[in-house]
């Protein structure tokens, strides 16, 4: 550590050229992981945030809401499953409300979604009052409707319908398909949803899926025991969330690109510094140092020029956080900034073991000739 401290000192200008393209790869790292985590939030922060473990769809469907359709009566015969705690139903649909501005009528898109009032699938109000089975006109609101200029109280029709909604509370990140979600009983989500003679395929009290709790439900008994059925898990259910695997994909991607081209540049910068000064390797060697000295000097520098660089990136990640518009998917995960962070300064140390095996090959009576 000694002698990569004292490396460090001498050689500032290489060292610090070095330190800022760790610090832009690891902004640029920590910059993807906050991008694809507001997508991954903004497309089924809803989904996430819902206690269930299991959900079932109509069978063919490829866990997706938009091409299931069920019965309400199942959820009464899947509650009596092996294993099954509690089971509710849920509807979704994508729509577009009215509302007053300074500058006449404006339009919102929205994700309306129907669910059981005081089930485990209604999130808890920020503000105003929950769900009542009684009063289907009332709705609650995600909190990102406020900055559009909605408030308690206010009515909105429905582009396309002639149903109308009335917010009267607000909840906080509840997202469906990278809209914001308004959340109505059951009865009100179809005739909004249904509203065409016909569009519910005969289907009595139709839903898109019916959420399950219960930790160690088997889904195969499900599907064998009920026909027409499609049970997954959570996780399954997010990924048939539109678009979401196809984001998540591209994002981890272009992380994993990142993350071996900082290896290769890194590797290199360290590979050419090694190169240049393999004549005092070889002098140190031939006075008694070790290839396992040398080499732990070299992965000391990497080690501490990595830590001060991620931790660097980090802080203007979380900089860059505070001056970002409201509008950009932008959202920072505390557990992905750790992980990717130990995996760039895990990345950093490998890509160092290729100067410490070049060391190893440095004959010292050939560097103490080249001297002489």
């Amino acid at each position: 550590m000694f002698l990569a401290i004292r490396e460090l000192k001498h050689g500032k200008l290489r060292f610090t050229m070095i330190g800022v393209i760790t610090v832009l790869i690891a902004w640029l790292v920590f910059i993807l992981s906050g991008l694809g985590n507001g997508l991954s939030t903004l497309s089924a922060a809803t989904f996430k945030n819902m206690d269930v473990h299991y959900v079932t769809f109509e069978e063919g469907s490829r866990a997706s809401m938009s091409r299931s359709l069920l019965s309400e009566s199942l959820v009464k015969k899947l509650e009596h499953q092996t294993n099954v705690t509690a089971a509710s139903a849920m509807g979704a649909t994508m729509g577009t409300v009215f509302y007053s501005a300074s500058d006449g009528k404006e339009k919102v898109d929205i994700a309306i979604l129907g669910i059981t009032p005081g089930s485990f699938l209604e999130p808890s109000v920020i503000e105003g009052k929950p769900l009542q089975a009684n009063k289907p006109l009332e709705v609650i609101a995600n909190d990102t409707l406020k900055k559009k200029g909605f408030k308690i109280g206010d009515t909105l029709e429905i582009e396309g319908s002639l149903e109308k909604i009335k917010i009267v509370g607000f909840v906080k990140n509840e997202t469906y398909n990278h809209l914001p979600a308004i959340f109505t009983t059951l009865d009100k989500w179809r005739s909004i949803q249904f509203a065409a003679p016909g569009s519910d395929k005969g289907i009595e009290k139709p839903v898109n899926a019916i959420m399950l709790q219960g930790e160690k439900i088997d889904p195969k008994k499900i599907n064998q025991h009920f026909e027409n059925t499609e049970t997954v898990t959570k996780a399954a259910a997010i990924q048939g969330m539109p678009g979401y695997k196809e984001e998540n994909g591209t994002i981890m991607m272009m992380l994993t690109f990142l993350l071996a081209i900082s290896a290769f540049v890194i590797g290199v910068f360290f590979y050419v510094l090694t190169l240049q000064k393999s004549n005092q390797f070889g002098i140190l060697k031939a006075i008694g140092a070790s290839n396992r000295f040398l080499g732990k000097a070299i992965v000391s520098q990497v080690f501490l020029l990595s830590s001060i660089s991620i931790v660097a990136g980090i802080l203007l990640t979380y900089g860059t956080a505070l001056i970002l518009p409201d509008e950009m998917p932008f959202s920072l995960n505390t557990q992905l900034v750790v992980l990717y962070a130990l995996l760039l300064l895990v990345v950093s140390i490998l890509s160092s073991l290729v100067s410490v095996r070049k060391i190893t090959k440095i004959d010292p009576l050939q560097a103490i000739g080249r001297m002489e």
